[in-house]
């Protein structure tokens, strides 16, 4: 049985993280390493790290900063932000990368995603897509940081994605990010019905009850968030007691919660 995964989203921005809403970025966290330590006692399944102002410059990712943050990450852990050739792909994994997440160069170069999953494997992308809805009843997708429309429709664009080899589908709704309000599950719902690879939710969580029902109602296999976990009491421990109650198996190595390290939380 797999299991439904809990993995906390950290935005990096210049020296630290921030977090805003509606991908209005200007509300700053604290520096990452600090960060990277705290979910490394707080049950995580996976980090992703994005540097969400990296297409901007052009410049190669930071692999001296992602060296130091792997170092202290004893968890899969995924980056992207600026990632525009396979070079960079290679460089972030020697650098202690587990995955990259590919979203703005992939419009511009869908190839990349094949170059990566033939030369890394499919498990080592994850399809980073930012949407917003439209006029017609569906979602469009978003580049650079959700500041430009790239006229692609959602679910044609996330199955050229698997088509071309990404092991997952990292789903956000501009509209709903930071807002705490829920996810988009009818978006949710329309990839995980379409697509065959595993789709991680973010962009909206604000309790347990919002990732209970990412994964019960719209068949996520995976919760992403980030403002919950930094400005609300919420827990990534919370999380996975939450959808274990609600009949989800998730991984834990918490004694509090499975009763035994390393025990698996499954459903009765």
């Amino acid at each position: 049985m797999l299991k439904v995964r809990v993995i906390p989203t950290m935005l990096w921005k210049h020296f630290g993280l921030v977090k805003g809403v509606k991908f209005d970025s200007s509300r700053r966290v604290g520096p990452v390493l600090p960060a990277v330590r705290v979910y490394n006692q707080r049950e995580v399944d996976e980090l992703i790290l994005v540097d969400v102002v990296a297409h901007q410059t052009g410049d190669d990712p930071d692999y001296e900063s992602i060296t130091d943050f792997a170092q202290d990450c004893f968890v899969p852990f995924t980056v992207g932000g600026g990632i525009t050739k396979l070079e960079h792909v290679q460089h972030l994994l020697r650098a202690g990368a587990d995955k990259v997440s590919v979203n703005t160069a992939a419009y511009a170069n869908p190839g990349l995603v094949s170059e990566i999953a033939q030369r890394h494997g499919c498990q080592c992308i994850i399809a980073s897509i930012d949407v917003k809805s439209n006029s017609r009843g569906g979602w469009t997708c978003y580049s650079h940081a959700g500041q430009r429309d790239s006229g692609r429709d959602v679910i044609s664009w996330a199955l050229e994605l698997q088509n071309r080899g990404a092991g997952e589908v990292l789903i956000t709704s501009i509209e709903h990010d930071g807002t705490m309000q829920g996810y988009d599950l009818p978006l949710i719902e329309a990839l995980t019905s379409r697509l065959d690879i595993p789709v991680i939710a973010s962009g909206g969580a604000g309790s347990y009850q919002h990732m209970v029902q990412a994964v019960t109602l719209a068949g996520a296999s995976a919760v992403a968030a980030a403002s919950m976990f930094h400005f609300t009491e919420h827990t990534p421990a919370g999380a996975k007691l939450a959808l274990a109650r609600a009949g989800v198996a998730v991984r834990s190595t918490f004694p509090a919660i499975s009763g035994e390290r390393g025990a698996d939380i499954l459903p009765r």
